[in-house]
């Protein structure tokens, strides 16, 4: 026997099936929006529609976009010639507000992940050598997650993908964050900034 009245049930089943939304923040968000004023509740639905209706992956980096192309790939100024290659389309906006890169993105839409079944193919892999091939591109800054599968995606991207064509590959530097303290420091993360460490001037 349900405990919630069926409406409720689908709504925190839905609600459930979302990234990092378990049982009970379901169940939180279900009886929120139950409380919440009828327009207020209608607004947030009618924005989930018009996402769906309106917004589809840019047709040249997989970025999101309203059109054909999303507005990065449009944009005169951004420099053609240096290409970041990132896991998903969030990460683009964690570059952008640091406004010290301005070339354009290739979406991945995820990372390598056997564990999971994603592999090379499930990715915009192709696509990323193709564009390779394809424009003029001078340097192609990898920018997956500092994690297994972020470093497992570029070490492939770079040595199986980008290493036939004659374009600069980088990676991000990546160390310990600032007001950090080393005794909380993995292993991995202290090597990148010992590898990484920048010479002072005397």
């Amino acid at each position: 026997m349900s405990v919630y009245a069926k409406p409720v049930e689908v709504l925190i089943d839905e609600l459930g099936r979302l990234p990092g939304i378990g049982p009970k923040s379901a169940q939180r968000i279900a009886f929120h929006l139950l409380k919440t004023d009828a327009v207020d509740a209608r607004r947030l639905a009618e924005a989930i529609v018009s996402m769906k209706d309106n917004v589809a992956f840019c047709e040249r980096c997989f970025n999101v976009a309203e059109g054909a192309e999303c507005s990065i790939c449009t944009d005169p100024d951004r420099d053609p010639r240096l290409l970041c290659v990132v896991e998903e389309p969030k990460d683009i906006s964690a570059i952008e507000k640091t406004g010290a890169y301005s070339g354009r993105y290739h979406v991945l839409l995820g990372a390598i992940n056997p564990l999971e079944g994603i592999g090379p193919e499930q990715l915009k892999i192709k696509e990323l050598a193709l564009r390779v091939a394809g424009e003029d591109i001078a340097e192609v800054i990898l920018c997956t997650n500092p994690n297994l599968e972020g470093e497992t995606t570029a070490a492939f991207v770079a040595s199986k993908v980008l290493a036939p064509f004659d374009v600069k590959v980088s990676r991000l530097a990546s160390g310990l964050p600032v007001g950090g303290d080393l005794e909380y420091a993995d292993e991995l993360t202290l090597g990148r900034a010992l590898e990484g460490r920048n010479t002072l001037d005397q």
